[in-house]
């Protein structure tokens, strides 16, 4: 069992402005500015991380070089959810040889009607008993090409000694509720949306992975922090200064959004790969603005 209370990074992945390689140099340096505040952890391969642009070579390297740079009390979760279950041990087993200490695995979705709860938890199932590493359920946020889990399938799973979470990105607390009401109790629950991370921790989540904490990392974290310390106060400023950034640039501009407000704010973002586009001119202004607002970059 590994404790996955806190925020985690779902880092984004720079590229080479001229080849449109991996900068692994970028990405490091990121990686040591993110970790100057008190994250639990970095996951590599997420969907922040244009995972599903990357090949099985970019992603071994990326986590070669997130192991060297995370250190051993912080938590290296790795992305390894492919169509096929082979395909899905196979990552796993490749993430795992590699230093990660979790997994992070999204259902297969492309033949989706035929991925019935039954089929689904097969697929699971086979992949927990491979697996050498912990395993995290993902349930993609559903605006993405996925499927959804239902309740009594994650409740089943949960029971799976090496099923130790999920991370919930539909941003429904209803739901969320039903889960933490349901499943045994050292179950772990994070949440994909930052705007409703200290609501989601009185639901009964441990925290979130969240891809407005490459912007507002301490902020993140914080919230789960003062939580946790029974510092409601806190955590509701805290909550109040991270929504807008969640829902202004995570949720209205996706990966290109997160991506210029890191070069807004001194890292290294870039443009994503295509055929994502980048960020246009009206839309950067609204990213910027947003970020003075919330007390991050300077007028």
């Amino acid at each position: 069992m590994i404790s996955l209370h806190g925020v985690l990074i779902p880092a984004a992945t720079p590229f080479d402005p001229v080849t449109g390689d991996v900068d692994r140099v970028a990405l490091r340096a990121n990686l040591r500015s993110w970790l100057a505040h008190p994250v639990r952890g970095m996951v590599m391969g997420g969907s922040t991380g244009e995972a599903v642009f990357l090949d099985d070579a970019e992603r071994l390297a990326l986590l070669e070089d997130a192991r060297e740079v995370v250190p051993s009390d912080r938590l290296l979760v790795a992305g390894t959810g492919a169509e096929s279950t082979r395909a899905t041990i196979q990552r796993t087993l490749d993430a795992a040889e590699r230093g990660a200490d979790a997994v992070l695995v999204q259902p297969p979705a492309f033949y989706r009607s035929a991925m019935t709860p039954e089929r689904l938890r097969v697929h699971y199932l086979a992949l927990a008993d491979a697996s050498p590493i912990p395993v995290i359920l993902y349930q993609v946020p559903l605006r993405f090409s996925t499927l959804e889990f239902e309740t009594g399938l994650v409740v089943e799973l949960a029971g799976h000694e090496n099923i130790v979470g999920m991370k919930d990105s539909r941003g429904s607390l209803e739901l969320l509720g039903e889960i933490a009401r349901s499943a045994p109790s050292d179950f772990q629950l994070l949440v994909g949306t930052g705007a409703r991370l200290f609501a989601a921790l009185n639901m009964g989540a441990v925290g979130g992975i969240l891809g407005v904490a490459n912007l507002a990392p301490a902020e993140s974290a914080g919230i789960v922090r003062a939580a946790s310390e029974g510092d409601a106060a806190t955590a509701g400023r805290l909550q109040e200064q991270v929504a807008p950034l969640h829902d202004g640039i995570v949720g209205a501009f996706g990966v290109a959004g997160v991506k210029r407000a890191m070069d807004l704010l001194g890292m290294r973002g870039g443009a994503p790969r295509p055929p994502l586009a980048p960020l246009g001119a009206e839309a950067e202004g609204k990213v910027r603005r947003l970020l003075e607002e919330a007390g991050l970059l300077l007028a």
